[in-house]
């Protein structure tokens, strides 16, 4: 099976990845540099992370990557990004293609695709309004509402999870310094979530809490003293309690280290997958050895409530949860070994391939 997978550099992650690239003088050298560093991993076919022959990997929307390939492929300098995707896909000469942006590059794409792919596959765990996927062989992803979402569109839907990345078992040996930790965005618009998050910043007075935060270029402008002499920008900024322990954004290795550091990783759905549960943030904690507490829903497997994870029922709650899980730690940390355990056991590389090569065998 020759695979082609393609993903792209997400905006806030794009400078630092900038940085670790910049001495990158091929395309070889630019795209195995976004890989060691692990972004998106879980998402990763194992012949891609292992450099297999017949796997191709690139990111469509890098332009730097996306030239260097073109200048040594021979194309035209004023090629466009789209045109060098169908090049490399005719190159590579792929027949699955399995593409984890497809709001970028929906079915009016797919039509374009050269006739040695038979196969095509794309990940999407969100609902896009009205963005037509249904040329796709299937829309995958782990969110059984969403693909409902998806086959209500026209679409087949299947499931497919991520994977643990092998790498994570390097991080979370030494000590776990931070007592809580949340790594994502800050939205008024997801409320349950954003009362959660102020309550449990406030544990900052007596414990170290550690908020990454993803923040929008409004509330950048509402939070800097000249925002706030503008009328209308305070709807944009965070509360008091969160904005003053937030941090940058961190992706990648930075994020593992993180993570491997943190006995507690606190998680809080989006308001956009019903009762499904299981963003990334939750793989990638408990692939590192954290303890997971999120909020109450229906998991994949090997996320138990009591067992490899701690949930909260409500946000009223979530303060309460993470104290508890503090003030009897020993107890607390046995769950988190036990979940980091089970999954790496559950959702291996070699596992999500498996599963993946049935998964075009049956379409």
């Amino acid at each position: 099976m020759r695979v082609f997978q393609n993903s792209g550099v997400y905006p806030s992650y794009r400078p630092r990845f900038d940085e670790l690239a910049s001495g990158s003088k091929s395309f070889r050298e630019r795209r195995d540099t976004f890989l060691k560093d692990r972004f998106a991993a879980l998402h990763f076919l194992e012949p891609v992370l292992e450099g297999f022959e017949e796997a191709f990997f690139t990111n469509a929307d890098d332009e730097v990557l996306q030239r260097f390939w073109a200048r040594e492929n021979g194309l035209a300098s004023n090629t466009s990004l789209e045109a060098i995707l169908l090049a490399q896909i005719e190159h590579h000469k792929t027949d699955v293609f399995y593409n984890l942006d497809p709001v970028r590059f929906p079915s009016a794409f797919l039509r374009k695709l050269p006739g040695c792919v038979r196969t095509t596959l794309c990940w999407r765990a969100a609902p896009s309004g009205s963005v037509d996927l249904t040329a796709y062989g299937a829309v995958v992803g782990n969110f059984p509402s969403i693909l409902d979402f998806w086959r209500n569109n026209g679409c087949r839907a299947e499931l497919f999870f991520p994977a643990i990345d092998p790498v994570m078992r390097e991080y979370g040996q030494q000590e776990r310094s931070i007592d809580v930790l949340f790594v994502g965005g800050y939205s008024r618009h997801h409320s349950g979530r954003a009362k959660a998050l102020e309550q449990v910043a406030g544990l900052a007075r007596a414990h170290d809490v550690v908020f990454h935060l993803d923040a929008s270029r409004l509330t950048r402008l509402a939070e800097s003293p000249i925002g706030r002499l503008v009328p209308g920008l305070g709807r944009h900024r965070r509360p008091r309690a969160v904005a003053s322990i937030a941090r940058p954004p961190v992706f990648g290795r930075r994020l593992y280290e993180l993570l491997g550091a943190s006995k507690i990783v606190f998680n809080g759905a989006v308001d956009m997958a019903g009762t499904d549960r299981g963003n990334m943030r939750c793989f990638e904690a408990m692939g590192c050895g954290a303890l997971l507490v999120s909020d109450a829903g229906n998991y994949a497997a090997g996320m138990v409530p009591g067992d490899t994870i701690q949930t909260y029922a409500s946000w009223e709650l979530a303060v309460p949860t993470v104290s508890h899980a503090l003030e009897y730690w020993p107890q607390a940390m046995v769950i988190a070994a036990r979940g980091r355990s089970e999954l790496s056991k559950i959702y291996t590389k070699g596992r999500q391939w498996r599963d993946f090569k049935e998964l075009v065998a049956r379409l």
